[in-house]
């Protein structure tokens, strides 16, 4: 194994409705025992339950057959481990991989030792398709198409979609196969372009989004078999977390592994289909349709695109005094309103956060008494306003949008979506920083619920979740038996900072199931 050179990497800053059992909370990676194949109608291959479960069971667990780091994070994300650290050791030989320390490098080592020379000899890295192609092909090289007696389909046996792909894509596509040609060992085993394709075609339609340990942004990409056999519904009955794993442990036996989990969002009877959503809700139906389309290359006739539910929520004008703005106004203002969400957008890319809050600030204005709580175009700029007046410690007028995007989010998402816990997390961290700490832990409790739903209690942000909500707590009764002596205690808090998210607002928050090119 080689040696591992220090190098300082600056990290860019960044209750529930339904009962939940947790008998069912622990991870089960070697059974099948929730699920089964079956051919689902008008839908190609799914998966169904084949025994009751409930709202928090995991219905199966996966390991990647593999996975990369991002491009754009290949520097501040661990190689391993998927986690952010202050300071990264670079791999000395590639130069390219970088990790935690030699715990994380041996863990990666299996995976990283044929890459590690293919960079060195090709003299720099490839992009993640090509670099995740090739993790696979090495793998499928030594170990064959299926690698665990759990796994449920072959590589081959996926959707590829490649002859679907639009022109311009098509051209990039060319360039993928023709980068990964040159960039293969001449060492290993020879693979056709046919092959090549399908595993390229296989990632661009089925990789999964990996995030990093608190689960807060899109740092990787993946491939997971299984999963890839759970078709979409945009108001499905699961959700998928991922799991970082444990490999803190200096001796790599006692590591557990990176994994996806399939989780109930209620309750799912045997023969019931599983399903999770590729897509973000908070889009209108003919949007999801669009992307779905673009994307996967299916059209979706779940029944929320076709009855086009909460639709008109999403476009809702508001009610002043009772009387509803007319209708053209509304048309008005949101014309105006997608304008200014690209600017702000562009803004948001640049890290112009002045600017973002002036965009924001002058739209939001405008929005005021025209949209209802519940369109999507006021929720986006007060979902965005409230996380960089956060980040500038605007702490107090952040608070105030960030109540207003959770009222609105609750009133159009799942009650137990994962969208939605992180997005009251959030709004609760806000909170407690504004000093509200009644609606701090109000709001704290509400994700607590939520996220042991969607993400289980061993998840690192359910154990942060669960030590503010303790904290919180415990300075609720502090505030209300003496005010003063929280106040003063709150001031030394607040210096620590203990509750604070992250150092900047993120730019590939997860909202898509899998990854868009």
């Amino acid at each position: 194994m080689v040696q591992l050179e220090a190098s300082a990497i600056l990290v860019s800053a960044g209750e529930s409705q339904l009962p939940y059992r947790s008998s069912l909370a622990s991870v089960k990676t070697t059974d099948m025992e929730f699920v089964e194949v079956f051919d689902s109608p008008g839908k190609g291959r799914g998966l169904r339950a084949i025994k009751e479960v409930w709202a928090g069971d995991v219905l199966f667990a996966e390991p990647p057959f593999a996975s990369v780091v991002f491009d754009s994070h290949a520097a501040n994300i661990c190689h391993s481990c998927f986690r952010r650290q202050e300071k990264l050791q670079r791999c000395g030989q590639c130069r390219f991989a970088h990790y935690c320390d030699k715990t994380c490098q041996r863990a990666a080592w299996e995976e990283h030792k044929q890459e590690c020379a293919a960079i060195k000899s090709y003299t720099k890295a490839p992009n993640e398709s090509v670099r995740l192609a090739a993790r696979i092909l090495w793998r499928m090289d030594k170990e064959g198409s299926v690698v665990s007696d759990t796994q449920l389909t072959t590589l081959e046996e996926l959707e590829d979609h490649i002859y679907d792909i639009s022109e311009e894509d098509a051209k990039d596509f060319k360039v993928d196969i023709h980068n990964f040609l040159d960039y293969w060992p001449r060492s290993s085993k020879p693979h056709t372009v046919d092959n090549v394709s399908h595993i390229l075609g296989v990632i661009n339609c089925n990789g999964f989004m990996v995030s990093d340990q608190r689960g807060l942004q899109a740092v990787g990409v993946g491939l997971f078999p299984n999963l890839c056999l759970v078709n979409h519904d945009c108001w499905p009955n699961c959700t998928v977390i991922l799991n970082n794993g444990n490999q803190s442990a200096v001796d790599t036996m006692y590591h557990s592994q990176t994994r996806i989990e399939l989780r109930a969002l209620g309750k799912i009877n045997p023969g019931e289909e599983v399903t999770v959503s590729y897509v973000d809700f908070l889009n209108l139906s003919e949007d999801r349709r669009r992307l779905l389309k673009q994307q996967y290359f299916f059209d979706c006739t779940c029944e929320h695109c076709t009855n086009k539910i909460k639709d008109d929520l999403k476009m809702a004008g508001a009610e002043v005094d009772g009387v509803k703005v007319p209708e053209e106004k509304v048309k008005e203002i949101t014309e105006y309103s997608r304008t200014m969400l690209e600017k702000m957008e562009k803004a948001r890319i640049e890290a112009n956060y002045n600017e973002v809050v002036k965009i924001c600030r002058e739209c939001v204005e405008k929005q005021e008494n025209v949209l209802a709580d519940t369109h999507i175009y006021q929720l986006r700029m007060w979902c965005t306003l409230s996380e960089v007046l956060s980040y500038l410690q605007f702490f107090e007028e952040a608070s105030t949008y960030a109540r207003k995007m959770v009222e609105g989010y609750m009133k159009l998402y799942h009650p137990n979506n994962a969208q939605l816990g992180m997005a009251t997390m959030r709004a609760g961290v806000t909170h407690w920083q504004a000093g509200f700490i009644e609606i701090a832990h109000g709001m704290i409790c509400k994700a607590y619920a939520i996220l042991m739903i969607t993400h289980g209690p061993a998840h690192p942000i359910t154990k942060d979740l669960e030590a503010m909500r303790m904290q919180t707590e415990m300075e609720l009764r502090m505030f209300k038996q003496n005010e003063y002596v929280y106040h003063s205690m709150r001031e030394a808090a607040l210096k620590n900072q203990p509750m604070r998210m992250m150092a900047e607002p993120a730019t590939d928050s997860i909202k898509n199931l899998f990854r868009r090119k």
